[in-house]
């Protein structure tokens, strides 16, 4: 595996992905019962802006940078900022938290989550980065063979009874990506039908995405939602041109909390062509 998330940390996708998933940990957060999160390529955790990668690419200027400077954003967007701004206690932006760590500083006390990591490099950086906190278990290998491990979730002997399920891989080889996915999709809801999915995935032209919606939109969950932000029109094969957000069994109205987000994402990060869509793939029952 060659991908390095650090070339990218921060830009238009890592915004998109951020907001959604605090959003929707933020949901599970209503009930005062725990959730389990689990992120099955979760990276190194924290990526520091100084580092070669980083400044090779500078995608972050044309990402989270961007927000930064932009007043009067929507609520579930500054709540994605403030997360971020979090991780950089002296005011300039040093660092990018990835979403493992996200996700871990929003949990509560009762609350558990695993970290699945392949590359050596990462794994260590996980460790050491979660190695003081005890809701957060490090699990090094595969993340879609991890879910025979993590789902049902338990917290010792205690079943937890919802969950939530990044997934945000690689893309090396999409054309055998797509399938794992939907294969991990169908072992989670056969494990666990409530889980909440939320996958991430790359739009270079979004005509390609047809097959994956349509086997996503089979599987059995109650719903199926996609959020898509486009920052440029889809005419070039070769660029990372928009991401989006499938999300199975997402919360109550979610397409409310994340409606007022995409039209600000594609004003201050799009470019000329830029898009947004926020559609039922199978409307809630």
């Amino acid at each position: 595996m060659n991908y390095r998330h650090a070339f990218h940390a921060g830009n238009h996708a890592d915004v998109l992905k951020h907001i959604v998933m605090l959003a929707m940990i933020d949901a599970l957060k209503r009930k005062e019962s725990p959730f389990f999160v689990l992120d099955t390529h979760a990276g190194r955790g924290r990526y520091l802006l100084s580092a070669e990668e980083s400044r090779k690419t500078a995608e972050i200027d044309e990402g989270v940078l961007r927000l930064m400077s932009s007043p009067a954003l929507p609520e579930v967007v500054e709540q994605y900022l403030r997360a971020v701004q979090a991780d950089n206690p002296v005011g300039a932006l040093i660092s990018y938290p990835g979403s493992p760590l996200l996700a871990a500083r929003a949990l509560r006390e009762q609350d558990r989550m695993a970290a699945c990591e392949l590359q050596k490099d990462e794994v260590t950086a996980l460790k050491e980065l979660f190695a003081h906190d005890r809701r957060v278990q490090v699990h090094a290998g595969n993340g879609y063979e991890a879910i025979r491990a993590f789902l049902p979730p338990k917290s010792g002997e205690t079943k937890i009874g919802r969950a939530l399920v990044l997934i945000d891989p690689p893309y090396e080889v999409q054309d055998a990506e797509y399938p794992q996915i939907i294969s991990t999709l169908r072992e989670i809801l056969t494990r666990m039908p409530q889980a909440q999915c939320a996958v991430w995935y790359p739009i270079k032209q979004r005509r390609t995405l047809q097959p994956f919606f349509r086997k996503a939109a089979s599987l059995p969950a109650k719903s199926a939602l996609i959020a898509e932000l486009m920052v440029r029109s889809d005419d070039s094969p070769l660029r990372l041109n928009g991401s989006g957000m499938l999300l199975l069994n997402p919360p109550w109205q979610f397409e409310q909390v994340l409606a007022p987000a995409l039209p600000v994402l594609k004003q201050h990060l799009g470019e000329a062509g830029a898009s947004t869509r926020l559609e039922w793939l199978k409307t809630p029952e």
